[in-house]
């Protein structure tokens, strides 16, 4: 009989793409959720600020 050998081997490229495309999968959803933090972030700044602009303006009157 004749017994089939497969021979393993890892190479280096196949790992740095595979380094390289779990990076990937891992970077978008950051990210997304760090641009919508940045967003929900700046609006809320902008809302401050205008609070202080009216309670400024309302103090030199």
């Amino acid at each position: 009989m004749m017994i089939l050998s497969a021979h393993a081997y890892i190479n280096g490229g196949d790992i740095l793409f595979q380094l390289f495309a779990f990076m990937i999968l891992l970077v978008i959803p950051i990210i997304v959720v760090v641009f919508i933090f940045t967003r929900k972030r700046n609006s809320r700044l902008e809302r401050i600020e205008e609070k202080v602009d009216k309670l400024l303006k309302e103090k030199d009157k």
